[in-house]
Formats: C-alpha cells, structure tokens, sequence
C-alpha cells in the first residue's frame, strides 16, 4: 500500500474508534510525517484524500478538523434520482469552516450587530470583493460594489428602480432563470423574451429589440447558463456589448457559477464593458451556502445613486454575521480551496453524463454537456413529447422538471429537457441516464406504432 494511503487509512480507524472528536484538531502534518517516516508532502496528499472525501476539513494556520456528518434535509426519498433540483448540494456545504468564521465575525463585529451598517456593505467585505471579483477578471472600485440579500434581491432592486430615460421593458433569454421570471410576473413589470438555444442569442433579433428604444435592462447569463448549461462566445458577447452602447441599453449579467468556470475560459461579459452597460451580479448560494444570502452587485456610477436608496431603504443593511464571515473566509483562502474542491466535483459529474450520452441515440435528441456546471439539456425532436418523458421517468424514480417554468407566460417552451447534476452522485448519473436513454427509445417507438 501506497504510503499515503497507509496514512489515510490509519486516521480513518482513528476516527471510527472515536480517538478523534469534531472540534478537536486532527493530528499534524510534522507528527504524522516522523510516525510514518516520511516527507511532509506524502502526509499532505494523505490529508487532501480524506478531504476530497469529505471527511476532514482544513483551517490555514489551525491544520485540520473532522467534519460533523449531519442530515442533509433533503426531502427525495430513497432511491430516487434527482436530475431536477438547481439548489447546492447539502453533502458538499463547508458547514464547519463556516461555523468557524461565523464565530470569528460575532466576536470581531460585536459592536455592530446592535447597530445599522451602512447598506452598501459592510465597509470590510467591500475591500475584500474588490480584490476577490478581480479573480473573475472583474475588477471594479469599492464604491461601485454593493452587497445585497442574494442576487435575488440585486434583481428586486434593479426591477423597481428607475433607469434613465424612463425605459420600462425587461429584455431576458428563453428560457431564463425562473426567480426573474416570477419576480416579473409577480411586479407586474412588462417583459420581452428572446431565445437562446445551443448555438446562442440570434444578435440580429437582440438588436432589433435594442432598438425598440425601450428596453430597460437585458437579463443575461453568459456563462453555464441556467438551465441549458450553454455558454456564450467571446465574438458574442464583445457584439452584445459594443450594441448596448450604441442603443444606450443595460445589460444585467448573471454570473451565478463563476466559481466553477475553468481557468482559462472565456472572461465574464464585465470584462469587455467598456462603456460602463454591464451589470455585474456574483452570488455565493450556489457554490457556498444558500441560506447565507449575501451577493455582489457591480453598478455603473451612473446608477449608482439610484440603487443604493432602493437598497437603504428595502432592508437598512444586510446581515452583518453573514458579511463579516464571508470576508473573513474570502480573506483566509477557505474560499479559494473550496472553490478547487467545487470545480474537481462537478467537472467528474459533467465527464461521468458526457459519457452517459455518447449511447444516445442523434436522431431521438442533441444533447449539450458542458465541462462544468449544474446543468445539461437535450432537445428532443418532434417524435418525442419531453413531458410524457418527464412522466414516464417520475414513475421510474427519475425526476425531472418541465423547463415550461423558465420561460415567461405565453412563450412556447422549446421541446427540451433540462437535467441538473448539482443533487446527483455518479453512481445516480450512470444508471439514471440508463433509464433517460430507455426511455427516450421506448416513446419513440410509441410514435411509430
């Protein structure tokens, strides 16, 4: 056996026989590297395999810990498969490191908690974003920066105040995010769609809708979008901004996954404004935890008074604990390796469906599977009807959900089926996609018979 395995394996039976307790630090690097007569590094990958495994967690300076198994609260039953949800998944939460900085921030924000903070941010995180969103080749000045309850609430904002020239109507892609959808529809706020499939946005269609003239913000997510997974090119998006400038249009970009884009893809939308259009949101649900609602919001200065009142006066400040924290895990570089563990996880989740689907069958469906993200899709061709799918599958223990909810009232939805990977181990992938791929084939021969 390897030595680091060796390694592994001895601080497993440690844990199971109880000699290591959650809170207590795990023994060293030094004294398990002089126990097992070895170099430091081999005791390191030791560590990093019991990691990728969930099973100890690592605090810079501190060393390591035992994580705390917990109920994820999921409510799938046993057996089922879940291809339908867009949350995080519980199993992968950094509840113990969180816990950590959430106990460092009560004590090092104390005074605060008995007071109003300024609703921009607290003055701490926004030194921190400011550094951490260049990282994502954003790099935006402190007051341009705003911390919101979740890009929920960005969204809120951005949908009730007023933009200059009083344009009124929200521009967004079909299918789309469905929080904007009913946050839409539930304001009463007039709303335009325009699609965008495998291949992208048609730019010729979006810019006759620029120059309408009264396209308020266009609602985009570049990147592994919610919910085809597909992202969009360099030429397209330096197009989409060079045409929001010349329509005097705003664009609202969703960059809800950027922790798990690979180095060296395409740079965010952000990066090519160079004529201040492009609305910046970062959320930490996805890829940290949902219940901390806090976000990022970049605004252009010359909207930036604007919001920040919608801000002040919808909630006098977000949570301090939970900005304090954020900063103090950004700051530490807990974040940076989680980020790493996060893009391991779900790069093997998207390589184990891109296998699934080299058996499917090209005349039944197209399938698109990026590299990383939650979500795939596959369009279905006219033999198939995606919600007898949808049906059929539930009956089996596979879930799904109609990608129907992402797209405004009154649009036809596109036959396509969405699948997420957020909820869902490898084991679930291979023989779930087995039962996706029987049965399309079997509505198939339906149809013919």
């Amino acid at each position: 056996m390897e030595k680091y395995k060796a390694i592994a394996s001895y601080l497993l039976q440690k844990i199971e026989r109880r000699e290591i307790k959650v809170g207590e630090p795990m023994p060293t690097i030094r004294q398990l590297a002089v126990a097992f007569a070895c170099s430091k590094a081999t005791v390191v990958r030791a560590y990093a395999q019991l990691q990728q495994e969930h099973v100890v967690y690592a605090i810079p300076q501190s060393g390591y810990f035992l994580v705390e198994k917990k109920a994820t609260g999921t409510a799938d039953s046993p057996g089922v498969i879940n291809f339908a949800s867009g949350a995080p998944d519980e199993q992968i939460f950094p509840y113990d490191e969180f816990r950590h900085c959430l106990n460092q921030a009560i004590d090092l924000y104390q005074q605060n908690l008995f007071n109003y903070v300024d609703a921009q941010g607290l003055p701490e995180l926004l030194s921190v974003l400011a550094e951490h969103l260049a990282d994502y080749q954003v790099f935006a000045k402190e007051e341009n920066i705003f911390v919101t309850a979740g890009s929920q609430q960005a969204l809120q904002i951005l949908c009730d105040m007023d933009f200059p020239r009083e344009k009124s109507v929200v521009l967004v892609e079909q299918p789309a995010y469905t929080g904007l959808l009913k946050l839409l529809e539930l304001k009463r706020i007039p709303a335009m769609g325009i699609e965008r499939g495998f291949s992208g946005l048609d730019l010729h269609a979006l810019e006759a809708l620029f120059a309408r003239g009264n396209v308020k913000f266009f609602y985009t997510t570049p990147r592994l979008q919610h919910p085809l997974g597909t992202s969009l090119s360099l030429a397209e998006k330096r197009q989409m901004v060079k045409m929001a400038e010349k329509y005097d249009v705003y664009i609202v970009e969703d960059d809800y996954l950027a922790d798990l884009a690979m180095q060296g893809s395409e740079c965010p939308l952000y990066y090519e404004d160079v004529a201040e259009r492009v609305i910046y949101l970062k959320s930490f649900s996805k890829t940290l935890l949902p219940g901390l609602r806090v976000a990022a919001a970049v605004v252009p200065p010359v909207l930036r008074e604007r919001f920040a009142a919608h801000k002040k006066w919808l909630d006098l400040g977000t949570s301090v604990v939970s900005q304090g924290a954020l900063a103090i895990y950004i700051k530490s570089g807990m974040l940076q390796a989680h980020r790493k563990k996060l893009k391991n996880i779900y790069a093997e989740k998207m390589r184990r469906l891109q296998r699934a689907v080299r058996a499917a069958d090209t005349s039944l469906s197209r399938w698109h599977v990026p590299v990383t993200g939650f979500f795939a899709c596959a369009a279905c061709t006219a033999a198939i009807d995606g919600d007898q799918v949808i049906a059929a599958l539930a009956a089996k223990g596979v879930r799904l959900h109609s990608i129907q909810d992402n797209y405004l009232a009154g649009y036809p939805a596109a036959n396509v089926l969405k699948f997420s990977v957020s909820k869902t181990d490898l084991a679930s992938i291979d023989y779930g996609m087995e039962l996706v791929l029987l049965e399309l084939a079997a509505q198939r021969k339906k149809e013919n018979s």
